[in-house]
């Protein structure tokens, strides 16, 4: 699924979706819905999700919204949310938020990485089956840091960071690939 539900509305006009847009929180709106919401709010700052009230750092456009960059009006909307992610999406966020993003993230990556028509380059894919790879041979090797033979269940603490870690790098990696992708250049 590469769009909002089918029988969902906006939940800031209430109405159809006219170019929906994800936020890093899950939730879609209405791109020229959503930049109003930051337009009524500091420009200094991202937008806070009307649902959820996490901060929005990352706003993607749905398949069919990209596509509508030959309409004059969605091609201006399309330009605020790749500058609205180009300010917001590669700001160094906490710890909290990253783990936060991580289900937004990894749905969206794994989708990415099984759907034939789209295109991640090869080398971040590589880089995905290798941190995959490695954290696996990690996991189930008997050799540990905090070994589980001696301190029991406390021996899995290391498995579980070593875990955290790979998701917090795919997460990274791909939220990276997301604001290039979302954000346009700079120039």
């Amino acid at each position: 699924m590469d769009g909002p539900p089918v029988n969902d509305c906006c939940s800031i006009c209430h109405g159809n979706f006219h170019l929906p847009h994800q936020a890093n929180c899950s939730h879609w709106y209405c791109g020229n819905c959503i930049l109003q919401v930051w337009n009524h709010g500091s420009a200094l700052q991202p937008c806070r999700c009307p649902l959820c009230r996490r901060q929005i750092t990352l706003l993607v456009p749905s398949q069919a919204s990209s596509q509508q960059v030959h309409d004059p009006e969605a091609s201006q909307i399309l330009r605020r949310i790749e500058s609205y992610n180009r300010v917001f999406g590669s700001q160094s966020a906490g710890l909290g938020q990253r783990l936060q993003d991580l289900p937004f993230l990894l749905k969206r990556l794994f989708r990415e990485l099984m759907d034939p028509q789209r295109s991640l380059p090869f080398v971040i894919k590589a880089r995905v089956y290798l941190a995959l790879i490695s954290t696996a041979v990690y996991v189930l090797s008997p050799v540990d840091i905090i070994p589980e033979a001696l301190f029991g269940v406390l021996g899995l603490l290391d498995d579980v960071i070593i875990a955290l870690i790979f998701f917090l790098h795919v997460g990274t990696l791909y939220r990276a690939i997301l604001v290039r992708r979302y954000g346009g250049s700079s120039t």
